[in-house]
């Protein structure tokens, strides 16, 4: 089973990516249905909702007067949390047991309008937001809900900004044209990602990567890329581990690399890396089978744990090592990386000379550029 985080902001066309996965097979669960539903007439919900907000808030009929609660709640944002308080429980807890009765090998989407305002965006190893712009989404929330336009941009405004989702997302779905444009994003989404990843994630198997190393120039959104990985490893590892950590040649501002994200856990000892490398499938990363190390310059080997994606869009090595060991030299090369432009150079020159040499494996890669570490790390040493 693998589970996607859905969402964008009001009028961004949420709901029409939503129907589209269904369509496709799968398994949505609406966060406003489900938000109706626990505030339905009856319902334990609702009358918490009433002793909270009074019984303006309720119609002749006895149901939620939604119009009434939404004019208090998107005018003030602590009415808007007192809101949440009530009712994110209740949907968490229904949403729970939907999920529960899905298919070994579904693909989950939470269709959840506030993801991003409620920080919750680690819960998921993929974050889908779809997009459009502002002046876009109101007028789509004036001609198509017959909204009041202050009201619409009123609305907008209390929600998370564009740049906000943008960094919370793994992809992006552009909707700012026509629907059709939206459904075939969509589309390539679930045959090119949600797809594989499911079956790689269910299979505990990693997802296919070139045997060679092939460098990109640096991308500048490698950074935030790792932050949202981080945070689902932290997540997941929980007071396990001792530092997560952004590493290797990604997090070196400025220097060309594979396509790769490194990270780094450090636990207590190689028991408890094992356990955390195991659970780190919640972050969408599996644990290859066998054993891993890493060597040191006097050919002895350090065992550790080791995940990396089950989604092909993101690949991730993620190091679980006990305290001592290699720890300390990843971050110092990192560190040694970004401060110093000539060490940086050079480096970028090695790594270039070793990715064009023909029919050479991303290990032996990884292999011979640990003679020139070591080196710098003890020119680093001695510079002091």
């Amino acid at each position: 089973m693998l589970r996607v985080g859905l969402t964008g902001g009001t009028g961004a066309g949420k709901s029409t990516a939503a129907r589209r996965l269904a369509a496709l097979g799968a398994v949505v669960v609406d966060a406003d249905a489900l938000a109706r539903e626990v505030v339905a007439p009856g319902s334990p919900g609702l009358a918490a909702v009433a002793r909270e907000f009074g019984e303006g808030v309720l119609g002749p009929d006895g149901a939620l007067d939604r119009p009434a609660l939404g004019a208090v709640v998107f005018a003030d944002a602590g009415r808007r949390r007192a809101l949440e308080a009530i009712t994110h429980p209740l949907v968490r807890a229904r949403r729970d047991e939907l999920v529960a009765a899905a298919p070994a090998d579904a693909v989950v989407v939470d269709d959840i309008p506030l993801l991003v305002e409620t920080g919750r965006g680690a819960e998921w190893p993929l974050v889908v937001v779809v997009h459009a712009p502002l002046e876009v989404r109101v007028r789509r929330l004036v001609e198509g809900r017959g909204l009041a336009e202050d009201d619409a941009r009123r609305r907008a405004a209390s929600q998370a900004s564009d740049e906000e989702r943008r960094a919370a997302a793994d992809v992006v779905l552009d909707n700012s044209r026509a629907a059709a444009d939206l459904e075939r994003g969509v589309d390539a989404l679930w045959r090119e990602r949600l797809v594989p990843f499911e079956a790689h994630l269910r299979a505990g198997e990693r997802a296919p990567r070139p045997d060679h190393a092939v460098l990109v120039p640096y991308d500048p959104t490698w950074p935030a890329q790792a932050e949202r990985l981080l945070a689902r490893v932290r997540r997941a590892a929980g007071d396990r581990a001792l530092s997560v950590e952004h590493v290797g040649s990604t997090a070196v501002p400025g220097l060309a690399a594979k396509d790769v994200l490194d990270v780094q856990v450090v636990t207590r000892d190689l028991a408890t890396a094992g356990a955390v490398a195991d659970d780190l499938r919640a972050a969408g990363l599996v644990r290859p089978p066998g054993e891993w190390w890493d060597e040191r310059p006097d050919g002895s080997r350090l065992p550790k744990a080791f995940a990396a994606e089950a989604d092909a869009g993101r690949p991730v090595n993620c190091h679980v090592r006990p305290a001592g060991g290699q720890t300390g030299d990843v971050l110092a090369l990192r560190d040694l990386l970004r401060r110093d432009a000539g060490e940086r150079e050079a480096y970028a020159a090695l790594k270039a000379r070793l990715a064009a040499e023909p029919h050479g494996s991303v290990d032996e890669y990884a292999s011979r550029k640990g003679p020139w570490i070591a080196a710098a790390l003890e020119r680093s040493r001695a510079g002091r």
